[in-house]
């Protein structure tokens, strides 16, 4: 299959790198320090089980994703209304769309802004760049995307690459079970530069997160999502299953890159004033990476 990716971060380099090690036409679209090394060597895919350069196309353009039949969309949230607006005259006519973002709205805001269907899809996966073209993968790596024609033959296609899919019909519940486990983790790694495993072992961290998690839930509820399974539980596995993660939201601040902490504990804030739902942890944390950012 010819399968883009449109920003090719640390996501969107591990699921590309994945696909094209299955043998499909891979063409990231990407900055140009990381296109400039794929050029040249190739993907470098740093995973836990291998090491090895990966042989796929790259480019900055978004021109890129011409003729694909697969386009994974990996941008920041920051850059969603960008990045459809830069794909939209390239798009073909019948290219499966899905994102891989964060947050919980991506994928509608996508769908609206290129006014067809985008799969929406939700990442479970602790990856970052560690250097042009250089993607290191730290652990996990499944994916939940909502029922459609194709899901049974995306399921399969990613499933062959070494990536498990789970077609559910609740990818709403599961979308907001992720926003809320970025929630109680992203910002906290990102004011401390800490991983979540030395994040957890913090005085009193442990009390601050279930407030972070019962204002997230409270916010959910009344916007009538259903969870799927034992929140809390699911927040204490990520320690447990990423304990060396730095949150994409520190790597941002570390680089002096804007953060999607808007689409984050920002949408939740958001979200609860809206609804008349106080979330006053939430807004100390969006207040504080802020700052932060503007900082740097």
């Amino acid at each position: 299959m010819r399968i883009a990716v449109m920003g090719a971060g640390a996501v969107g380099c591990y699921y590309g790198g994945m696909l094209a090690r299955a043998g499909h036409a891979v063409v990231l679209v990407g900055r140009p320090q990381h296109v400039a090394a794929i050029e040249r060597d190739g993907l470098l895919l740093d995973t836990q089980t291998f090491r090895e350069h990966v042989a796929l196309e790259a480019g900055t353009d978004a021109g890129g994703v011409a003729g694909a039949q697969l386009v994974l969309c990996c941008v920041k949230s920051t850059d969603t209304a960008a990045a459809a607006a830069a794909m939209a005259p390239h798009l073909a006519a019948n290219a499966i769309i899905l994102s891989l973002q964060n947050g919980v709205d991506n994928a509608d805001r996508l769908q609206a802004l290129l006014g067809r269907e985008v799969l929406p899809a939700v990442v479970y996966v602790a990856a970052e760049m560690a250097g042009p073209g250089h993607v290191r993968h730290r652990g996990r790596g499944e994916l939940v995307i909502g029922p459609s024609p194709q899901g049974a033959e995306l399921a399969r296609m990613f499933a062959a690459a070494g990536v498990p899919v789970q077609v559910s019909d609740n990818v709403a519940g599961a979308l907001w079970a992720k926003l809320i486990i970025n929630c109680a983790y992203n910002a906290l790694s990102a004011i401390t530069q800490l991983p979540y495993g030395r994040i957890v072992e913090g005085a009193g961290v442990d009390q601050v997160m279930r407030d972070i998690v019962a204002e997230c839930l409270a916010v959910a509820q009344a916007e009538g999502v259903t969870l799927p399974g034992d929140i809390h539980q699911a927040v204490a596995d990520i320690v447990r299953t990423m304990p060396g993660q730095l949150s994409s939201t520190a790597q941002d601040l570390a680089r002096g890159k804007r953060s999607e902490i808007d689409h984050l504990n920002g949408y939740v804030l958001r979200r609860g004033e809206a609804l008349g739902i106080a979330t006053p942890v939430n807004r100390v944390l969006h207040a504080l990476v802020r700052l932060l950012e503007n900082h740097h």
